[in-house]
């Protein structure tokens, strides 16, 4: 076999000296393939400057090579592999040129001078990789490309032809050139621009002299080649949406879609005025339900009976228990309460209202975040209020403290209201003074039949759990 020595000398332009310093770094040409997972090779220049001689080759046991056989002793030539030849040439490195190997496979290539001893090239070190997989998916890429702009002409011809399908269509299409004139409008566009006063608008006319002057075009002519906007002009109101077409860098022109949302945008109106107007019904409620607090209030202060007066207070409690659902509603100007403010604002109310001034009441609310319809809420709330007024003025009659627990659990299907106090307790069952009194009947009467749930008590010398649960989505039928 022909030693590296003798193929530089018999072959190539590289003297004795050359052709040992070549021979040396041939020895190490294995690791360099093995580190670089490439194959490596070392070519040097002839007599002919359009082609070079390999003389050297290194195939990698760490990765594919792209060779079969060694091509040791074959020529390389500039239309194969360009980087190469210049870099015999100009001794420059040359990295990620693409090239064609003696084996007609795609690769890429980094190829770096070797410098003689009197500062010559002398020959490239070169490091080769396959890249025909890269090659294969930009070309897919490429007949993609052409693919989709043969589409989008062969749409933009259809387009431009009259027919049936466009006067079905509800949005108005306008194409334009890169001189910012319209070539062509679809029945559905001309009708709503003479909507607006474009009688005698036509193609060939520049589309800036659309709309009177109150778009934004140089969004679509400009670097974004977009546009959005909404754009009312009497009574109609536009969605106008534009983009610039494109082959290659260079614009070729535009198209603008044109849609009346005039019947959308007055609906929008009318939802917003239904909810400002509820809203202040609800505002209104408020306000009045408080003045019938403060009527009762006022009636209260007058009597010197203590039992009419617990039942002023019972009923002042309740109407400002209906109140705050209403405030929420009208602040929120939502159908969904969230229930635990609510209930966090009556427990206040009654504590404010009903402890004595030697008293030390506290509620606390745990659990989860219940989320609930209006009028759920608001039964619920007329329920959470007898519960703690039954705390406040029974559980703790003869006590100077006491604590109350609202622990709220929501399980999807079905709701769930606890109610805890550590107070003297009640007879759970039977005809205890307690058990008949009216605000457990209340809460027993709203529960059942307002929101088709059911409520348990159990009691003793400890304190008192009523528990209280209720499908999540009860519908009350009819009388019931």
């Amino acid at each position: 076999m022909i030693s590296i020595r003798e193929l530089c000398l018999e072959h190539t332009v590289l003297n004795s000296q050359d052709a040992e310093l070549i021979e040396d770094l041939a020895i190490h040409l294995q690791l360099i393939a093995d580190v670089s997972q490439a194959d490596v090779f070392i070519d040097c220049p002839m007599l002919d400057k359009g082609s070079a001689l390999v003389v050297a080759q290194a195939q990698p046991t760490t990765a594919s090579s792209l060779y079969r056989t060694s091509v040791i002793g074959q020529y390389a030539y500039a239309h194969n592999e360009p980087a190469v030849m210049f870099s015999l040439l100009s001794g420059q490195s040359v990295i990620g040129s693409r090239g064609i190997s003696q084996e007609q496979i795609a690769m890429q290539q980094n190829v770096s001078p070797i410098v003689g001893r009197n500062g010559n090239v002398i020959g490239v070190l070169i490091m080769e990789q396959d890249i025909s997989e890269k090659v294969e998916q930009e070309r897919n890429v490429e007949r993609l490309l052409e693919t989709t702009e043969q589409l989008s002409e062969t749409l933009l011809t259809v387009a431009m032809s009259e027919g049936r399908v466009q006067s079905l269509m509800h949005e108005g299409i306008i194409l334009f050139d890169e001189q910012e004139r319209m070539t062509y409008m679809n029945p559905r566009a001309r009708a709503l621009l003479r909507e607006i006063g474009h009688v005698a608008i036509a193609e060939g006319d520049e589309i800036t002299q659309l709309f009177f002057n109150r778009i934004q075009w140089r969004n679509v002519f400009g670097p974004t080649g977009m546009m959005c906007q909404e754009l009312q002009i009497g009574k109609i109101v536009f969605e106008l949406k534009a983009v610039s077409i494109y082959r290659g860098n260079q614009t070729v022109g535009g198209l603008m879609l044109i849609r009346d949302i005039s019947d959308l945008r007055e609906k929008d109106k009318q939802l917003m005025l239904k909810s400002a107007v509820i809203k202040e019904i609800h505002h209104r409620v408020k306000n009045n339900l408080q003045t019938v607090s403060s009527l009762l209030r006022l009636q209260m202060r007058r009597t010197k009976h203590e039992e009419v007066e617990r039942v002023y207070r019972d009923s002042i409690n309740r109407i400002n228990s209906i109140a705050v659902i209403h405030e929420m509603l009208a602040y929120e100007g939502m159908d969904t309460i969230h229930f635990n403010d609510v209930v966090d604002r009556i427990s206040k109310n009654i504590l404010s209202s009903s402890v004595k001034p030697d008293q030390a009441i506290r509620v606390k609310l745990a659990g989860d975040e219940l989320m609930l319809p209006s009028d759920m809420a608001t039964t619920l709330a007329l329920v959470v209020n007898e519960l703690i007024q039954n705390c406040v003025l029974h559980a703790f009659r003869e006590r100077s403290t006491g604590d109350i627990q609202l622990m709220f659990n929501n399980r999807d299907l079905i709701m769930e209201i606890q109610v805890m106090d550590n107070g003297s307790g009640i007879i759970a069952h039977g005809n205890g003074e307690e058990r008949t009194h009216l605000g457990l009947k209340i809460v027993e009467t709203l529960v059942e039949e307002n929101l088709g749930g059911n409520i348990s008590v159990i009691s003793d010398g400890r304190g008192t759990n009523v528990r209280i649960a209720f499908p999540a989505a009860y519908i009350p039928t009819e009388g019931g």
